[in-house]
């Protein structure tokens, strides 16, 4: 009985230990429009990327467009193939598409520079969306106070994201709570706020709005954010893509300097496009490890 006893006692300490063991997991929010959304086909990933990835998982919010339900729904499941356009989830079951984004050479890249740690993404895009209420229309807009019809828009589908995301106990279903911990916000849009003077030259004041009110849903003001410099094809098209895209460009560099939590990856210029508007594969992979060098960067400096 003695022996019973003593060995009771020994239990108790571990058993309420393994109650309260927590893992604590770096958290990226990827945003922004169609170039977010990847338009890679999943059938070209090299073999180092067409995998499940061991120990990162990503919530993918549904994006749907404003006006509309069941934005942001989602639940986490490990990163594979299949977080581009035309994924979709309906809160139960995702259902990936046959195109990739940014989020697999991302993934890769960070599992490099953060060795034996987990990661988890939370992402939500949705194409041709502006954040200018101007340039609403058929597609969606990010600004806060925009109405609509009832009310809805991609701010407040993006906010549902980060709600669902942020306040699941367990993301991999191993019985150990899990402490998100909020490490940077990796932006990729500009493209649709480009088409008129009056819209672009109110992208900077927009754009720090917007990075304000990311980083207070993660209450973390001063959260590292990545900010993807918009390109053109121009120079495999008839003519210029976007009208004012100069000036998006130079609000996107203007708050990369005025922000020091900030970074903008530029490289994009270099990239060639699947169509008028959208990367290539080789675009999507190397922007994805380009914005976790500078993520990293701004989280170690």
């Amino acid at each position: 009985m003695y022996k019973v006893i003593i060995a009771l006692l020994i239990l108790l300490p571990l058993t309420l230990s393994a109650k309260t063991k927590k893992d604590t997991i770096r958290v990226f929010y990827l945003g922004g429009q169609s170039n977010m959304d990847g338009y890679g086909y999943c059938k070209d990933l090299p073999d180092s990327l067409d995998k499940k990835f061991k120990d990162v998982y990503i919530f993918h919010g549904n994006p749907v467009g404003d006006n509309q339900s069941g934005g942001g729904l989602g639940l986490w499941d490990n990163l594979k193939p299949g977080h581009g356009v035309k994924f979709s989830s309906d809160g139960k079951n995702n259902t990936l598409s046959q195109r990739f984004g940014v989020e697999l050479s991302f993934a890769k890249r960070l599992q490099e520079m953060f060795p034996g740690e987990k990661i988890a993404l939370i992402k939500y895009s949705k194409g041709g969306t502006s954040i200018d209420s101007s340039m609403a229309r058929n597609f969606g807009c990010w600004e806060p106070d925009f109405i609509g019809t009832n009310g809805l828009n991609q701010y407040d589908h993006c906010l549902q994201t980060i709600k669902q995301a942020m306040f699941t106990r367990d993301i991999n279903n191993d019985g150990v709570e899990d402490v998100l911990i909020p490490s940077g916000i990796i932006w990729m849009q500009g493209e649709s706020d480009a088409t008129t003077e009056e819209c672009a030259s109110r992208y900077y004041a927009n754009l720090k709005r917007l990075m304000d009110l990311l980083r207070a849903a993660f209450l973390k003001d001063d959260l590292p954010v990545v900010v993807g410099k918009i390109s053109d094809s121009w120079k495999d098209s008839d003519g210029k893509v976007w009208e004012c895209g100069e000036l998006i460009q130079y609000a996107q560099e203007k708050f990369a300097k005025t922000d020091s939590n900030t970074s903008i990856v530029r490289d994009t210029r270099y990239y060639k496009y699947s169509d008028k508007w959208h990367y290539n594969n080789e675009g999507y992979i190397h922007l994805g490890a380009r914005f976790a060098d500078e993520v990293y960067k701004l989280l170690t400096e």
